[in-house]
């Protein structure tokens, strides 16, 4: 199973991927926070576990298109409820961020996508994909 990387631009850059961006000199550096994803392959399915910590379970959205798996956050945190909450305070050092969130995988030809399911625990989403079940012919051969 492998994750999707939409391009954004026109034009593809020969650079692309080529240097890493270091973040943490971009102003808002939240904003570009995407959650961290582990996939793992089992004998009987695949698990994806996103960290999510601080989503309410009713903010995910999961959809499933053809061969593609989308997880994302319905809504984005306002900023007049940000500043509610901070009026008293002020960040001097700010890594995470509860926004919206998009994350595309590709599932493999094995992934029965009608069977997939979803739990969430303590921050966790976990995404469970069953694999479909190969099935064996045997079938006799006439000898002539």
């Amino acid at each position: 199973m492998k994750t999707v990387r939409r391009n954004s631009t026109v034009f593809p850059s020969i650079f692309e991927g080529l240097f890493t961006e270091n973040r943490l000199d971009v102003p808002n550096y939240e904003k570009f926070s995407i959650p961290a994803v582990n996939i793992s392959e089992k004998s009987t399915n695949f698990v994806l576990e996103i960290a999510i910590p601080g989503i309410d379970k009713n903010d995910i959205a999961i959809e499933v298109e053809e061969n593609t798996l989308t997880v994302s956050s319905r809504e984005e945190l306002k900023q007049s409820d940000e500043k509610e909450k901070n009026e008293d305070s002020k960040f001097t050092h700010k890594e995470f961020y509860f926004g919206k969130f998009k994350r595309v995988f590709t599932l493999p030809e094995t992934a029965n996508s009608k069977e997939i399911n979803a739990a969430y625990n303590a921050g966790i989403l976990t995404i469970t994909v069953p694999k479909m079940e190969k099935k064996v012919l045997k079938k006799m051969v006439e000898i002539s």
